[in-house]
Formats: C-alpha cells, sequence, structure tokens
C-alpha cells in the first residue's frame, strides 16, 4: 500500500491539534472524520494506518437495532452507512413480519473492502494527520486536558482528545490455556494508559469479548444447509449511496448438535471461562458456544450462521460459535456439525480481556468529569459491537468541536435517537456487562423508527456542518413529496363499487378515501393501484413512508403524547455545581449517586438506579423553591 504525505509519523514534539483522535477502530473514524469536516485540525494516532477501520469480529453492519443506530449516524452526517454499502456484499432487512419499528437492516460487508474504504475517506480529509504510534499518558495543567503523550513521538499538543481504545488497553487474548498480550490476533496491545489514567483518578474494570473461528469455505459440504440469500431489491444504508448496492453472496445456515454438545461439555475444564482464568465480564447476549452449551443444557441444537469474509476470500465467519476453547476441541467440536464434517480452521476463535472504564465518570457529551477536553467513545466505555462504537465516536467528536468554539453541547435525548437512549443508559445507569443495543431498550421505539431517521436527525447533521446543503434539501424535498402524497390519498376518494365486499362497513359509506383503505392490516401502498385504475404510485421510498405513517398513525399519536410528557421533565434542568448537600431528609444512598452522576435534568435523576420516587419529588420541591427565590 502506497502512503500519502499525511500518512506519516510526525517527527516533532511541538506539533498541535485541535482534536487528538487516539484509536483508528469504528469510534476513531467516526470522530476523526465528523471533527474535521466540522473545522477542527485532528490528529489520529493508531498502531497501524493499514489496521483503521478493521472489522475485528463479524464482518457485518447493523442487525436488530444496530442497524437503527447505523441510520441515525448516516443522517447526522457519519460516515458507517455508506462504507458499509461500499463493502457490502449481502443486503437483508431482519424483523420484516413485526412491525416496522422493529425493522432492522443487516449487510454483510467485504472485510477488506471496508478497511480500505474507511481508510480512503480519511485520507481524503483536509487538515488531518495520521500517526503511527501508542499513547502512554496525557497531559493535564489544571484539571484540564493539553495533551497527549506518545511513546515514540512524546508531547502531542491537542486542545482536546477522543480515547476511543476499543479492546487494546492492557488486552490479553485467550485461545485454550494459552494467554497472549494483545487487542487482536496479530495486534499489540496497549500497555500501561489505563494504568496512568487510574492513577489520575479514573476507575477501572474488566471487560470480556470473544470471536468464532475462521474456516476454509472450500471444506465445507453446503449442499444439505439452508442458503439465506439477502433481499431484493437490496436497500443501502446511506441515503449517500442512491440505491447503488447489490447481493453478491449468500450466507448459510447450519446448527450444533448433542454430539457437538458434547465434546463441549466433556472438555469445559480447557475453557478458559470456567476454569478461571478470565476474570472479565463477557456480553450476555452474545455468549460463547461454551456458555451456550453450558446454560441452555436442555437446547439439543444452536444456529450457525456461515458468512463469508469478502468476494476474493473463500474464508467464512462462524457466526453463533464464538469459542475460546483450545483449537484442537473448537475443531473436534464443528467437524460434529452437519456440512462441516471435514472442515479446516484457518484461524482459531479467542477472547480478548481488556480494560474499560465505567461510564458513569462521563457527561452525556462523552467528556470525563475527570478532566476537561478528554472523551472517551466506543467498547472502553463499556459497549459492544461497532455500530454502539461508531455512533459514540460521532457524539464524542461533535461535542468536542463544540466546546472548542465555545457552542452549547449537542446532546440527543430518549426521544429523540437510540443515540440518545445508548449514550443516557452509559452515563446515568453504568454497565455491568458489554452493553448492546436493543429495540427493547428504547420506550418510544415507534417513534425512533429506521425509516424517519432522516426526519429526526438530518436538521441536526445540517446545522452542524455535517450534512452539505445539497443533501438538505433533497431530504426537505423527500418529506414535501411524503406531506403532499398523504394529503393526495386523503382526497381521492373510492366509490363502493371498487371497494371489495369484505370491507362492508366502508362500502356502506358509499365512499372511501385511499387514505382508509391504506388503514386496513392487510393492504398495502403498491395495492391503492387495485382500486383506481387511474391512481400512480409515488416512488418506493415515499409510498413506504407514507404507508407506515398512515397505518400506524394512532399509535404515533400516542407515542407522541408520551413523548412530550418525557419532555417535560427533560426541561427540568439541574445547575452542573448544585450542591445535594442542601436536600434536607434526602437519603445519604440518594445523595450519594446523585453527586456521582450528577444528572443534567430532572428526567435523568429519576433514571439513576436505586432512585426513588420519593428523592425525585424532594429534588423537584427544591429546584422550583429555588427557582422562585431567584425570580423574586
Amino acid at each position: 500500500m502506497s502512503l500519502s504525505s499525511r500518512q506519516r509519523i510526525i517527527p516533532i514534539v511541538e506539533t498541535s491539534f485541535d482534536i487528538v483522535v487516539i484509536g483508528g477502530g469504528h469510534a476513531g473514524v467516526e470522530a476523526v472524520i465528523a471533527a474535521s469536516r466540522m473545522g477542527a485540525s485532528v490528529a489520529l494516532i493508531t498502531t497501524s494506518v493499514t489496521a483503521i477501520g478493521r472489522m475485528s469480529c463479524n464482518p457485518a453492519i447493523g442487525g436488530l437495532a444496530k442497524g437503527h443506530l447505523v441510520r441515525e449516524i448516516d443522517a447526522l452526517g457519519g460516515e458507517m452507512g455508506y462504507l458499509a454499502d461500499l463493502a457490502g456484499i449481502q443486503f437483508k432487512i431482519l424483523n420484516k413480519r413485526k412491525g416496522p419499528a422493529v425493522w432492522s437492516s443487516r449487510a454483510q460487508a467485504d472485510r477488506r473492502l471496508y478497511e480500505q474504504a474507511a481508510r480512503q475517506a480519511i485520507l481524503g480529509l483536509d487538515a488531518v494527520e495520521i500517526i503511527e504510534d501508542s499513547v502512554v499518558d496525557i497531559e493535564i495543567v489544571d484539571n484540564g486536558l493539553t495533551g497527549v503523550i506518545a511513546e515514540k513521538n512524546g508531547i502531542i499538543h491537542a486542545k482536546a482528545a477522543i480515547l476511543a481504545g476499543g479492546t487494546f488497553l492492557n488486552a490479553v487474548i485467550h485461545t485454550g490455556r494459552q494467554c497472549t498480550p494483545a487487542g487482536r490476533i496479530g495486534e499489540p496491545p496497549v500497555i500501561g494508559l489505563s494504568d496512568k489514567l487510574a492513577a489520575k483518578g479514573f476507575v477501572v474494570g474488566r471487560l470480556k469479548t470473544g470471536t468464532p473461528p475462521r474456516i476454509d469455505g472450500k471444506t465445507v459440504d453446503f449442499s444439505g444447509l439452508q442458503p439465506q440469500p439477502g433481499d431484493e431489491p437490496p436497500q443501502p444504508f446511506s441515503v449517500r449511496s442512491n440505491g447503488n448496492v447489490k447481493n453478491r453472496a449468500i450466507c448459510y445456515v447450519t446448527f450444533t448438535n448433542p454430539k457437538c454438545h458434547h465434546i463441549i461439555t466433556n472438555n469445559i475444564d480447557r475453557s478458559p471461562l470456567f476454569n478461571g482464568q478470565i476474570k472479565g465480564i463477557g456480553p450476555r447476549y452474545c455468549p460463547s458456544i461454551e456458555d451456550k452449551v453450558v446454560k441452555f443444557a436442555e437446547k439439543p441444537r444452536h444456529q450457525l450462521f456461515l458468512e463469508p469474509e469478502g468476494l476474493d476470500t473463500d474464508e467464512l465467519y462462524v457466526n453463533g460459535f464464538s469459542s475460546s476453547l483450545p483449537a484442537d476441541m473448537q475443531l473436534a467440536a464443528l467437524r460434529a456439525v452437519s456440512g462441516m464434517e471435514q472442515v479446516k480452521i484457518n484461524r482459531p476463535g479467542y477472547a480478548v480481556e481488556y480494560d474499560y472504564f465505567p461510564p458513569t465518570q462521563l457527561k452525556p457529551t462523552l467528556e470525563t468529569k475527570l478532566v476537561d477536553n478528554l472523551y472517551f467513545a466506543g467498547q472502553i466505555n463499556g459497549t459492544s459491537g461497532y455500530e454502539e462504537a461508531a455512533a459514540q465516536g460521532l457524539m464524542a467528536a461533535i461535542n468536542a468541536v463544540l466546546k472548542l468554539k465555545g457552542e452549547e453541547p449537542f446532546i440527543l435525548d430518549r426521544s429523540e435517537a437510540y443515540i440518545g437512549v445508548m449514550i443516557d443508559d452509559l452515563v446515568t445507569r453504568g454497565v455491568d456487562e458489554p452493553y448492546r443495543m436493543f429495540t427493547s431498550r428504547a420506550e418510544h421505539r415507534l417513534h425512533l423508527r429506521e425509516d424517519n431517521a432522516d426526519l429526526r436527525l438530518t436538521g441536526h447533521g445540517h446545522r452542524l456542518g455535517l450534512v452539505s446543503d445539497e443533501r438538505f434539501d433533497a431530504f426537505r424535498h423527500k418529506y414535501r413529496r411524503i406531506s403532499e402524497e398523504k394529503q393526495r390519498l386523503a382526497s381521492w376518494q373510492v366509490p363502493a363499487s371498487a371497494i371489495p365486499r369484505e370491507y362492508e362497513s366502508l362500502r356502506k359509506r358509499g365512499s372511501a378515501s385511499m387514505a382508509h383503505l391504506l388503514k386496513i392490516p392487510n393492504i398495502t401502498y403498491s395495492d391503492l393501484a387495485n382500486y383506481d385504475k387511474s391512481f400512480i404510485l409515488a416512488p418506493e421510498d415515499i409510498g413506504t413512508a407514507v404507508q407506515i405513517q398512515i397505518k400506524y398513525d394512532g399509535y404515533i399519536r400516542r407515542q407522541a403524547e408520551e413523548i412530550a410528557k418525557f419532555k417535560r421533565n427533560e426541561t427540568i434542568r439541574i445547575p452542573e455545581r448544585f450542591s445535594y448537600e442542601q436536600l434536607v431528609g434526602l437519603r445519604t444512598e440518594a445523595r450519594e449517586k446523585f453527586n456521582r452522576i450528577r444528572p443534567l435534568t430532572l428526567g435523568q435523576a429519576a433514571r439513576i438506579p436505586g432512585i426513588t420516587g420519593a428523592d425525585v419529588t424532594l429534588l423537584l420541591v427544591h429546584l422550583k423553591a429555588r427557582r422562585h427565590t431567584k425570580v423574586s
């Protein structure tokens, strides 16, 4: 790979930047791109240029609830959705049999193409330096960050820094009893940085994640396996892609069986998860195959997805078989599975244990409470997944730049975006295991759909300078078309003679509007042309949006009322330096939690685990009295 002039190790320590981003994973990529587009000078410090945007685990973007995050990142002007479209080789919408609130997009990606696209996106930016180095400490003056200290380059001055270290901080990889210091196979860990931060007062914890084996697809017998093709036509993540995506690969499904389970249980003492070797807490919602077999012993089988790693390789990713068993046991267990009797493993699965920072140490902007202008993003905040990391990197960069400009922070609340739900969960409730996004975490999920992410967030992205004028104009044109189409359906009357006999109540009215017909559960927007031959359908994206809005109008209005109630508590602000010591009668536990979390609003205060209604009422009474006293 040829390196541009921008890809270099800085030879002098006097170099200064607005923002330094530490780590080139999915959080780091979004942070660099957003900060640069908002006008900041940026340095990306990464141990390897070639590892920028690397997909450490599965070669896919999106999935249940994660697709919502990707759509929101795109609507705000972030990059992940566009990268997924460029590298995508299979596109599916999950949960399509359920309501639109839980439809979730997923793209199988070519791992190599995704890395290339991420790297090129950063190389195309002005005022960005890529520094191949490792950060060993941060420089602080008067509780504010003034720079970072790199192993090779010494002090690199910065007005703000975003730490996006992924799973690399003091990381150890486990395969059986073999332990190797590494953040990924073949890549060294970052040693000592979390210890330096702990010495400055940060609380550090330990988590664990894992990855399945990669296998040689030429050694798999696909004849008895279930093919899983993509959707036709495939739907892109990004509005920037203009629909230009193709399905170019097929995934397959197979299942474990009692023989496979027997091999695992008979060798469970060789698993680092069960012999005490691993101390970190793993993700409950993405368990290893050892966990599945032991904790769900009554299940005779577990689903495995064989997913291609790319177009120019036969390598497959065995989704559902995350493992840290010794390599020989992984091979034996896989060979007991239908279709994989002769399989060869190119790289065994492994577990990685790493340091993280409990996220209650952060403000809702993702700035640390302990050090001004230092932001944390991604898996170091206790999250799992590319999508959760990317959303945090984007939000950290936006807020870092806004603070440097002296502008108000950008905080999405729980009613505006899944990103808002996630960050509020992290900074208010904290984590005791790797956090994964689910639709069930969002109480306003009927409002927070994939299809309206642009409606909810594109205006913000444009205001922040991340969405171009041209794209914003196209967005406004789209929603004018949707509004006009809804009005057209409401005014277009269908005579009783054209209405099917099973809809007798409508026939008795003498006529019905197209909008009224569309409210009927089994009638879709495209069906409307059957009721009047002169009716011309709008483009598919307009029709889909209109169909959802009309069919779910009652539910959406009800949720809007709930959101209005929610907003009332969110508008009651708590001063940043508010003294909870003055609250006479407040429980000691509540006082301690309020002081630790430092909630910004009454709503956030109410969501702190262990806080009671009485605690919130006492706080509200005091805030009202304080406001009244000030006005008087």
